[in-house]
């Protein structure tokens, strides 16, 4: 079962059937500066919508626009979501919706046409929550597959497939997920969604930038709904925009979502309560407040991942049976400001300072405890920033230079990580890793400036989404100048990983034109890891 999920439900939403819901120089300015210097089985296609047309409770409006999703699956639970938004970007951010509660109705069946029911309930989706619909259903046999729906007012939603976990204990067979991050709007279309929404998947890790603040870009070819986002009306809104996305809705109405956030879920390379740009304090804990209250309403997460003003504990492990422990990380949050003076890239004594943190002290601890006593085959971290020491020295001749945002900038946290894994001999470490908008594999050494020390875990880096568009800069140089480099590349894209007791696989899915909807997608590069032997080869 799942780990560090929270519990509890809203008053008046408990289920029937013994259910209970609940409710200066930029990164990537520095990346593409840094560049110049140097088979699986295909699913069937889900049914769109059940059977009751769009009918007048809503003014004739589907209030099921934003799609449907769930995630965060146990071995006996999983959280359904959706949210009714007839009107998606209404100026208020609530949806086209009243100020009123709505009961909205859900079951979850054993079958695709919703004929063997096995749960099913009321839940009461609320204005201060946007009406959000966030039911969490106990009781559920392990391992196996579902499907779910809704119905409000007499119009029903599209139906969703989700899953539980295996039992604890248990040593599953195979595992199959795929992970992405980074899907800029504005840089081009969701033809990766499209493509992993066809695979045959358990369940996908998005590791950020879900959405992205920024205004109106007018030669992109996709325009966000306004300017720069501040308050909760225009992050709710920005989040329903992107929701509005077909291919997106097809992935979350396929599989589960294991979700946490990054940066621009709330203001690009932001670090705990400093902003990019020096907000004072005050003022930014407001924005971040709005911001996660937002991401909170729109993720299919427990009730447990609930904020409390501008904090909100996002950190938390799930059990794969015996098989996998994936534990996906907050990096933003609680991390020490940036290092070297604010500095965006370079070096400083003080990057490698043991006080600074990119994890604050209560989640390092967790993690470090999860690791220490784990008795899975495969331990995953799900992470945002690049965790392997990528010093830019073939890029910048001369020049000790990191970016300071990633690991590098936080590199006594991250040895501290590694060097643990090395000493309790956790088994089979695994970091799958966003944000840097282009794909990497890299072995991990418990010391990361020491080219003699062991090899201790792998990390693969997924590409963007969308972010990007189609620039395919190249940073292989680069990254090939630093131990422990195995792979880079540049286009768009996302991971897909397939782990068994003995081996994991990850592919390395890219899109050939970002500006294509129906683009191809295709395997770039695959690599594996063998149980008991880390790090990485080509395959």
């Amino acid at each position: 079962m799942g780990e560090d999920r929270g519990n509890g439900g809203q008053r008046g939403n408990r289920g029937e059937e013994g259910a209970a819901p609940v409710a200066g120089l930029t990164r990537r300015a520095f990346v593409r500066g840094a560049a110049a210097a140097a088979g699986l089985v295909v699913a069937s296609r889900l049914p769109q919508a059940f059977a009751a047309p769009a009918g007048s409770a809503f003014g004739g409006l589907d209030p099921f626009t934003l799609g449907v999703a769930s995630g965060d699956p146990t071995s006996y639970s999983v959280v359904l979501w959706s949210r009714l938004a007839p009107q998606p970007l209404a100026p208020d951010g609530l949806g086209g919706m009243p100020a009123s509660p709505v009961d909205v109705r859900w079951e979850i069946a054993l079958d695709d046409q919703m004929r063997q029911v096995v749960k099913r309930g009321t839940f009461v989706a609320r204005p201060e929550t946007a009406h959000a619909v966030k039911v969490e259903v106990l009781g559920l046999p392990a391992d196996r597959w579902y499907w779910f729906r809704f119905d409000a007012g007499g119009v029903a939603s599209r139906i969703g497939r989700t899953r539980t976990f295996p039992a604890a204990g248990t040593l599953a067979q195979r595992l199959r997920f795929a992970f992405a991050s980074c899907q800029n709007w504005q840089s081009g279309f969701y033809a990766a969604w499209r493509d992993a929404a066809q695979q045959d998947l358990d369940f996908v890790a998005h590791l950020g930038d879900y959405i992205y603040e920024s205004g109106v870009s007018r030669s992109a070819p996709r325009q966000h709904d306004g300017p720069e986002i501040f308050t909760l009306a225009q992050y709710r809104n920005r989040h329903a925009l992107y929701r509005t996305d077909p291919d997106l809705q097809d992935a979350h109405a396929a599989f589960p979502f294991l979700v946490t956030w990054d940066d621009h879920e709330v203001d690009n390379d932001y670090a705990g309560a400093s902003q990019e740009n020096g907000a004072p304090v005050p003022q930014f804990l407001q924005r971040r407040a709005a911001a996660y209250q937002a991401w909170s309403e729109h993720m299919p997460v427990t009730a447990g991942v609930r904020p409390v003003g501008p904090d909100m504990r996002i950190y938390r492990r799930f059990l794969y049976g015996r098989l996998a422990s994936v534990y996906l990380l907050d990096t933003r949050q609680y991390r020490s400001s940036r290092a070297c003076g604010g500095a965006q890239v370079g070096t400083c004594p003080d990057r490698s300072d043991p006080a600074r943190s990119m994890m604050g002290a209560a989640q390092e601890a967790w993690l470090s405890q999860g690791l220490a006593g784990s008795t899975s085959r495969w331990n995953v971290l799900g992470n945002q920033t690049v965790m392997a020491q990528l010093n830019f020295i073939a890029a910048f001749p001369g020049q000790e230079l990191y970016n300071l945002d990633q690991w590098d900038g936080f590199a006594a946290n991250r040895d501290r990580i590694l060097q643990l894994c090395a000493d309790r001999r956790v088994p089979n470490p695994v970091v799958i890793t966003g944000d840097i908008h282009s794909s990497w594999v890299w072995d991990l050494r418990a010391r990361s400036a020491d080219p003699s020390s062991p090899v201790v875990a792998t990390e693969f880096v997924g590409t963007s989404i969308s972010s990007g568009g189609d620039d395919a800069f190249d940073l292989g140089a680069a990254g090939a100048a630093n131990p422990g480099f195995r792979f880079y590349d540049g286009e768009r894209g996302y991971v897909r990983c397939e782990v068994d007791a003995g081996l994991w696989r990850s592919d390395f899915r890219v899109v050939a034109n970002v500006l294509d909807p129906a683009s191809p997608v295709s395997t770039k590069a695959s690599f594996v890891v063998e149980s008991g032997r880390p790090g990485a080869v080509r395959v």
